[in-house]
Formats: C-alpha cells, sequence, structure tokens
C-alpha cells in the first residue's frame, strides 16, 4: 500500500471530526452532545479533537463555519438566478431568514451558537457578510435604483435586522409564523429603500 501524505491523513480526521460533531450537535444539541461519543464514531480519540480543535467549543466553532459557508454557497446560487442585482439582493435576504426553519442551521447556528460563542455580530462570517452586502448597495445606489445611502451602515443596519429576526424564528414557539412575519416585514425594510417606490391603489 502507498503511503499516504501527512496532510491528506490531518485532512481526513479534521472532516471525520467535523462530521461526527455536526451529526451529534444537530440531533442533541451542544450540551448534550458527548465528546466520548463522537470521536468514538469517528473513530478517532480526544486526543485528535483536542489537537485539531482545542477543544469542544473549537469544534462548534469549525462547525458553524462549515454550515456558514455552505449556507452562503446556496445564498449566492440565489441571488444568481434573478433578474437584477436588486432582486437578486432581496432573494438573497429572504432565503437567509428562511434558512432559520431548517433543524441544523436552527440548533447549531442561531440557538447553540450564540450561547456558547457569544454575540453572532462579533463572528468573522458576520464581517464578510456586511461587506458583501455593501458592495452590493453600493452598486445599486449607484446604478440608481436605491437611494443614496452609506453603504457599510446600512448594510450593518441590514445585516442586524436579518440577524435577529433569523435568531426569533430559531426560538420561536411557533417559527413557520415567526418567518412569515420577518419575511413580510423584511420586505416592507427593503421596499424603503427604492428610489422609486411603487404604490398601492
Amino acid at each position: 500500500m502507498a503511503h499516504r501524505p501527512r496532510s491528506e491523513m490531518i485532512a481526513e480526521t479534521r472532516a471525520k471530526l467535523l462530521a461526527a460533531a455536526r451529526h451529534a450537535f444537530g440531533a442533541v444539541g451542544y450540551a448534550e452532545a458527548s465528546m466520548d461519543d463522537f470521536t468514538a464514531e469517528a473513530g478517532l480519540t480526544r486526543g485528535a479533537l483536542y489537537h485539531h480543535f482545542g477543544d469542544k467549543k473549537g469544534l462548534l466553532r469549525a462547525v458553524i463555519a462549515e454550515i456558514d459557508a455552505e449556507m452562503n454557497v446556496r445564498l449566492r446560487e440565489v441571488s444568481g438566478r434573478a433578474e437584477s442585482l436588486w432582486q437578486g439582493f432581496c432573494d438573497e435576504c429572504i432565503a437567509y431568514l428562511e434558512m432559520a426553519l431548517e433543524p441544523e442551521i436552527r440548533r447549531i447556528v442561531l440557538r447553540d451558537g450564540p450561547a456558547v460563542l457569544g454575540d453572532p455580530s462579533t463572528w468573522d462570517s458576520q464581517s464578510q457578510c456586511i461587506a458583501s452586502m455593501a458592495g452590493s448597495l453600493r452598486r445599486l445606489a449607484e446604478d440608481g435604483v436605491i437611494v443614496p445611502v452609506d453603504p457599510e451602515a446600512t448594510a450593518r443596519l441590514l445585516n442586524g435586522a436579518m440577524l435577529h429576526a433569523a435568531q426569533w424564528i430559531a426560538n420561536a414557539p411557533d417559527p413557520d409564523v415567526a418567518a412569515g412575519h420577518s419575511i413580510k416585514a423584511f420586505g416592507a425594510l427593503l421596499s424603503g429603500l427604492l428610489k422609486e417606490r411603487k404604490v398601492d391603489r
């Protein structure tokens, strides 16, 4: 048998730990997930977990980063299907709120994540999201689609509203009802940015 490169073995170990932890966090939640159980499921030891992620909290951070990256790909696909930059921007925002209904995202990213890792607005992924939104808003303002507003300030306001709405949905007694209200309200907020608004008669 050919000797496998060390980098390949390290990547495989990380992937096994991430997959096992993600399954455990999604099934029973962070607090109830046993490190011994999911390391055994991966055929590894606690030592491997500590070596690659530092501790259980570090592993949760890595799992959330993985899920967040997948969400970002999905959101890009949503906006990419739109007929205009503005429609894509709106569709992406609404799709993010709809994702708050998905069990894995609700439990790991929106419930356990903030409880264990602190305010999500301080996470690296949020900085990237704000930068992306600000870029889109800048182009929309330059194209005359929306009123002239500071792109970063507007992106931070919208991102904060989306994040809090998503957490409300994830923790609401009836997530579907909360999502419906949030999506309708957020649509109204977004329409307020348009330079030429449609008036219902």
